[in-house]
């Protein structure tokens, strides 16, 4: 550890911890420290508290000053009081006191050792007894860990605590002040019964009773003025709780500071002078600057005076060469300290010149250099370009090679740009990891899966008896695993086909027909099971046995034929392999052995009981059949520890109060029932209760007539749903108030019979139970199901990306017909239907149509005609409406949106109800008036965005929700089964009547549904736990009894109300609260924002020009073009962002038609950093998408090149040979000419001799002929002439010849060849005279010419080739 010296400085000194600090000896000091010791002493703890929660009352004849439990708390006192005088007699005082946990147990000691004080014993004192559990959670690491990890700072519980009491005093005090001078109000004649009384209100139970009696009582003129203050006190307090929640996420500043951001901003600038000007430097501000400023002031002699000197440095030093060495040292420090405080500044200079270069940088880029605006880039170019500069730094780039004599700008661009790619690479490599991973530990199973295939002979033979390829296990699994294909491909180009009814295929495809048909057979035996009731047994009702057996022979051939394809246990994909199917083999056992043995009589709390209550639990099936809901109760019960450990933080605080209550008010609570006996010894005798009469029937009593009653025995006993005579039923009483039911009757009856000082204890349980324990559990099992569901993992990006696309699964095309071209009479319509004005004025004839229900209709108040009369003159003005809207529309427009339906729908309701108004007129018209108005009011949710927003909400909750909701349903079914055999015939109570009972399946979902909401199940628990004598039992059968079961409604309710109302009802209230944090977000959370999706819409609408909600993949490059904003394709700068959206829509459905929300999807795609947003596996799946179709567009523009490279050259080709073609023309004239002259003597060498010489002279220019004319194969010597007609023209190795006379071959071939192809040498005129030349040469020059030409064509498309 760091200490400090005398001369100021800090040393390190090393500090020996297992060092004794107290004057025990070692030994003792050793077994303090031990593992032995400790476990010890919670043993001690452990058995402390069994023998207080063993307490219970014993009865008045029983009652002794120093009995054993008393006895035993001394001695467990005087053992803790030991076991602190050891330790502080090892550890000392100051080393006891520094732990937190040894002040709780000082307190402990001191609390204990008065409390068994014989005067102060069974007092208030007895808090300090049973906070002793407390110390048993050292017991647990986890448990330790947990508790520390919630209450461990402390800060944000204490000031809740805090906020609440202050709250609580300052209204109460209010609350005194206003109606204490009220008569006949005793809830507010002193401050602790106003404080009581406001607390109600804040827990919610029973604050309308309050709230009704202090009405009563100040009259009818303040009755308004104090329902809005208790209703206001309500909300105050609930929305200061939620802000004092948020106020840690608040940035902004007060309004009198945020007024200035009112005015436009005009923000000081400065000019910086002394940094290097080899770049243009903007305008900074000078908030910005402010803290570079002061380089030139730093002053180096105030750096000298804060070392130390070398005269106090060496003082304590005698010797001669210690100061020397002092000072050498301190040099060295001077040095060093100088050179970091340069370095310092070398880098912050660094950084501002880094900050102004990047700056300038982006100010060029961005063009706004010279104060022109900016044009704000899309998101979807940005992201583009993100995506472009990440690649590229995946795949290096030549400025990542750092050379010498780079500037300083380049070398820290290149060390910027080095880091990137570092990171890049580290990103792509942790992700490759991570698939790799995947991979091998799947590739490692099959591996395992293959090895004991192969060296096992019995592995995967179901039951070891069926082999693995043999032909009925392949049968058998081809009917297990036959399903409905949800997604219809073209059986040519493979496109996904979108029809019409994919939703209903995609639930087909849900589950196999094997499953599909558990499904309905399940439900049908459901059915039926809704029949029974204790009146109708299926055990003497042959239909309902008809039900029972197709169940178990269905579900026999199930499990038959999935046991054969997959095995029953000890094969990879075995029907046991997890619980679900543990429960299905349970079930089918149940129902298997009740219709075996089919009992005729039933005895109560018998094992044929048993066997029909787990006979209820059939529904439960389809949570194993149907795989969402599988998914849900996985993420819901996977991680169970967090739940298991706040359940036993519940349990302790429980027991903590349930043994004090249990030593406060154990028998203390009980009263005799006449109100006018006080002591118990005189409650004996009978007396005479009166009977309460309904004011409806106006009984009158005679003058000396007394109230019907009748006579009951006087009887002491506790009140009747709680008592605290012992620790269970303690136990019971608080977590009937730990649901805040009921809690308000448990504190009067304490304040009562015991004390006002005791209602002290109440209170304090309920603000710690309910609500810190109870909000606890309930946010760490919605915490849990999250956690597992992925959602609580995901960071903000990613939670922001999860929400968008929740968002795009709702959002719809407008179904708006478009405008009409002409400005004709349609035109107008369609300008007045659309315009804000008259839709405004819309929804304010609803909602003053509305306003008329305000008052009840009534055939015979003569107000009631009135209201009717004007409700049919606005249903005829929605009736105006709805048809210029067809006008306008056309009425194959109008029918495009559902909006316009509903409205069509219900103004057709309201026409018809105008029409049997007036021909009936009486009370069932009027009500369906009321009806249409309500309707028409349900219409104006469409016409606001909000309305419209609250409405997608509650739509969105009930779909996310659905198996949630369904998995409630079901087991709100085995719970209602249960119902009827366990209650069926209970005796009517309290709140058990002819309206709320178990008589059925039916009235029994009924009282469970009122269970869900809350409402008094304690009392309906108790009217179930009814024993003898206050009932009639029965030995042989339960359903000739009217006696409960006191286990069984216990169980059933307690497990009912915490699995439904604590957990299943909370998962839903979470998932209505997201939704409405999802629709509400601001737009700066959204990646999307409302107005990018409207936008989105009316492009669509626009191009969706049949409204059918595709368009053909060519129209998608239209629809891109005419986005606007931040959805903005710029084809000037991102061509290839263009290429790339373009070719993904056309790859999806490979060319087919593509839907408003593939190209919402992939406009959402595009427009997200998927690096951030996307979650591993999505991640990779859509890079991997990305990088192919990078690979095709870079394909198809490379091919796309070459193409107009090949159609130059061959227009340059077509150009050359349009050239040649008219040469060859000349030639062919001349030629002809020259072979038919008029006269010509091929016999005279002088001729020859001149001839030659002539062609000799001409040689010159006829080369130059030559090499403008191609070589063709049909430019060889010896013009061969076919046997043809002479008279038609003539093809020579592909090419037209003019005809020409017959003539003397060698003649005219020597004449050709010494004229046109300037041949000398007498060798070349022999070959060119031979007609049977070798082609093999010609093809040659052939191939050289073209070589030589397509060279040059080459070299002069390289530029072409570069700008491509």
């Amino acid at each position: 550890m760091f200490h400090e010296d005398a001369a100021g400085g800090w040393q390190l000194v090393a500090v020996d911890v297992n060092k004794p600090q107290g004057r025990a000896p070692a030994c003792l000091q050793q077994m303090m420290r031990s593992s032995v010791f400790h476990m010890f002493i919670l043993s001690m703890v452990t058995v402390d508290v069994i023998v207080a929660a063993s307490n219970y009352h014993k009865g008045e004849s029983f009652r002794r000053q120093y009995d054993e439990f008393y006895l035993a708390e001394v001695a467990f006192t005087v053992l803790f009081d030991l076991e602190a005088l050891l330790k502080i007699w090892c550890l000392g005082f100051t080393g006891y006191i520094s732990s937190s946990l040894h002040k709780f147990e000082l307190l402990l000691v001191i609390g204990t050792t008065l409390h068994v004080y014989p005067d102060l014993y069974h007092s208030q004192f007895t808090y300090f007894q049973v906070l002793r559990v407390v110390r048993l959670i050292k017991i647990s690491p986890a448990l330790e860990d947990f508790v520390y990890k919630i209450f461990g700072p402390g800060k944000k519980l204490g000031s809740l605590v805090v906020f609440t009491a202050s709250l609580l005093i300052v209204m109460s005090a209010i609350s005194l002040q206003m109606f204490c001078f009220v008569e006949e109000l005793d809830r507010f004649t002193t401050f602790p019964r106003a404080f009581m009384s406001m607390f109600q209100i804040l827990t919610q139970e029973g604050w309308v009773d309050v709230m009704d009696q202090t009405l009563n009582a100040v009259g009818h003129m303040w009755a308004p003025v104090v329902a809005i203050y208790f209703i206001l006190y309500h909300l105050f307090a609930t929305l200061l709780k939620q802000s004092e929640a948020n106020a840690d996420t608040k940035e902004k500043l007060p309004l009198r500071l945020r007024i200035f951001e009112k005015f436009p901003n005009r923000p000081q600038m400065v000019k910086i002078s002394k940094l290097p000007s080899d770049f243009t430097v903007p305008k900074i501000r000078e908030s910005f600057m402010k803290q570079f400023i002061d380089r030139q002031q730093q002053d180096t002699c105030c750096l000298l005076r804060s070392l130390p000197s070398t005269s106090s440095s060496s003082c304590d030093h005698s010797k001669r060469s210690a100061i020397e060495d002092n000072k050498y040292i301190d040099q060295k420090l001077r040095k060093s300290v100088f050179s970091i405080r340069a370095r310092n500044l070398l880098e912050k200079e660094t950084a501002v010149t880094k900050i102004l270069r990047a700056c300038t940088r982006q100010r060029m880029l961005s063009g706004s250099f010279e104060g022109q605006p900016a044009k704000e880039r899309s998101i979807l170019s940005v992201q583009h370009h993100i995506r472009q500069e990440r690649r590229s730094l995946r795949h290096g780039s030549n400025s990542q090679r750092i050379s010498r004599g780079k500037s300083l700008e380049t070398l820290t661009q290149d060390h910027s740009n080095t880091v990137r790619y570092r990171n890049a690479q580290r990103e792509d490599s942790e992700i490759k990891m991570i698939q790799e991973k995947k991979e091998q530990a799947e590739m490692k199973r099959k591996v395992q899966e293959e090895e004991l295939r192969e060296n096992h002979p019995y592995f995967d033979k179901p039951l070891f008896i069926v082999g693995r390829e043999h032909r009925f296990r392949n049968f058998c699994r081809v009917v297990v695993r036959a399903r409905f294909n949800a997604s219809k491909t073209d059986p040519v180009t493979g496109a996904v086909k979108n029809t019409k009814y994919h939703q209903l295929y995609d639930l087909l495809g849900l589950v196999t027909y094997l499953d599909w048909v558990m499904i309905i057979v399940t439900i049908c035996s459901c059915i039926s099971m809704m029949f029974e009731s204790p009146f109708r047994r299926v055990m003497h009702a042959p239909t309902l046995q008809i039900a029972e057996y197709v169940f178990v022979i269905f579900m026999s051939i199930e499990l038959n034929l999935k046991i054969m394809a997959d095995g029953l246990f000890f094969t990879p994909t075995a029907v046991i392999r997890d619980f679900g199917g543990v429960m299905d083999i349970f079930i089918y056992l149940v129902s298997l052995i009740f219709l075996c043995w089919m009992p005729q009589n039933v005895p109560a709390e018998s094992g044929a009981q048993l066997l029909m209550v787990l006979r209820c639990l059939r529904p439960l099936r389809i949570f194993k059949l149907v795989p969402q809901m599988r998914k849900v109760v996985r993420e819901l019960f996977s991680g169970f520890k967090e739940i298991f450990l706040v359940s036993i933080l519940l349990l302790t605080l429980m027991l903590v109060f349930a043994s004090f209550g249990v030593q406060l008010f154990a028998g203390k609570l009980a009263k005799c029932n006449d109100p006018n006996i006080i002591r118990r010894e005189d409650c004996n005798g009978i007396f005479r209760i009166n009977v309460s009469v309904s004011k409806n029937l106006n009984l009158k009593l005679r003058p000396g007539e007394k109230k019907p009653g009748f006579w009951v025995p006087r009887v002491w006993a506790n009140p009747r749903n709680f008592n605290f005579d012992n620790v269970g039923n303690a136990m019971l009483a608080l977590f009937e108030v730990l649901s805040l039911k009921g809690w308000v009757e448990v504190r009067d009856v304490i304040i009562h019979r015991v004390g006002p000082m005791h209602g002290i204890y109440i209170h304090v349980f309920v603000f710690l139970g309910c609500m810190i324990g109870l909000t606890l559990f309930v946010g760490v099992v919605i915490a849990n199901f999250n956690e597992n569901k992925g959602t609580a993992l995901l960071t903000v990006d990613q939670r922001r990306w999860e929400d968008l696309k929740s968002r795009l699964k709702i959002a719809q095309p407008l179904h708006l017909p478009p405008r009409p071209d002409n400005d004709g009479f349609r035109a107008k319509m369609y300008d007045i239907t659309q315009h804000p004005f008259f839709k405004r004025t819309i929804a304010l004839l609803v909602l003053a149509q509305s306003v008329l229900l305000s008052v009840k209709w009534d055939v015979e108040d003569p107000v009631t005609v009135p209201l009717a009369t004007m409700s049919v003159v606005f249903t005829f003005i929605f009736v105006l409406e709805v048809t210029m809207k067809i006008i306008a529309m056309s009425p194959a427009g109008f029918w495009q949106s559902r909006r316009n339906r509903y409205d069509l729908l219900v103004t057709s309701l309201g026409v018809v109800w105008v029409v049997l108004h007036f021909a009936l007129l009486n009370a069932y018209t009027y009500m369906m008036g009321a009806c249409v108005i309500v309707f028409r009011f349900f219409s104006i949710c469409g016409k606001h965005v909000t309305l419209k927003m609250l409405l997608l909400t509650v739509v969105v909750s009930m779909y996310k929700s659905f198996f949630i909701i369904v998995g409630m349903f079901l087991l709100l079914l085995c719970y209602a089964f249960a119902g009827v055999v366990l209650f069926g015939t209970v005796k009517y109570g309290e709140n058990i009547n002819r309206h709320a009972n178990f008589s059925s399946a039916g009235k029994a979902i009924t009282v469970l549904f009122r269970i869900v909401t809350g409402e008094d199940w304690n009392k309906i628990m108790h009217d179930c736990m009814v024993q003898p004598p206050f009932c009639t039992p029965d030995e042989f059968t339960y359903w000739a009894t009217d006696c409960g079961n006191y286990a069984g409604a216990l169980m059933y309710f307690c497990s009912f109300y915490v699995i439904i109302a604590y957990i299943m009802l909370n998962l839903l209230v979470a998932i209505i609260v997201e939704n409405f944090s999802l629709f509400y977000s601001t737009e700066e959370d959204q990646l999307l924002s409302y107005n990018d999706l409207r936008h989105f819409q009316i492009i669509w609408n626009m191009v969706d020009d049949k409204r059918e909600g595709v368009i053909p993949t060519f129209r998608v490059k239209f629809l891109l073009r005419l986005l606007r904003g931040r959805l903005e394709v710029d084809l000037d700068k991102d061509k290839l962002l263009f290429k790339h959206m373009c070719y993904e829509m056309e790859r999806l459905h490979n060319g087919g038609d593509v839907t408003f929300h593939d190209v919402l999807s992939m406009l959402s795609y595009r427009s997200v950093d998927i690096r951030k947003s996307l979650q591993l596996e999505e991640l990779l799946a859509r890079e991997q998408l990305e990088y192919t179709i990078e690979e095709e567009v870079a394909k198809q523009t490379i091919r796309m090149w070459l193409k107009k490279c090949l159609k130059r050259i061959r227009a340059k080709q077509q150009q050359s040979c349009s050239i040649i073609h008219s040469l060859r023309e000349s030639q062919q004239q001349e030629l002809s000419r020259f072979l038919n002259p008029p006269s010509i003597e091929t016999t005279q060498p002088s001729e020859d001799m001149n001839a030659n010489s002539q062609d000799n002279n001409m040689q010159p220019e006829t080369s130059s002929q030559q090499q403008l004319l191609s070589p063709t194969l049909s430019d060889r010597g010896g013009s061969r002439q076919d046997s043809t007609d002479p008279g038609k023209p003539q093809r020579k190795f592909g090419q037209w010849r003019l005809p020409s006379a017959p003539k003397p071959i060698s003649h005219s071939v020597s004449s050709v060849n010494l004229r046109f192809a300037g041949r000398t040498t007498m060798k070349s005129v022999v070959c060119k005279m031979n007609p049977m030349t070798d082609t093999a040469s010609c093809g040659s020059e052939v191939k050289k010419w073209w070589t030589r030409q397509l060279t040059v064509e080459s070299d002069e498309s390289s530029d072409d080739l570069l700008d491509v």
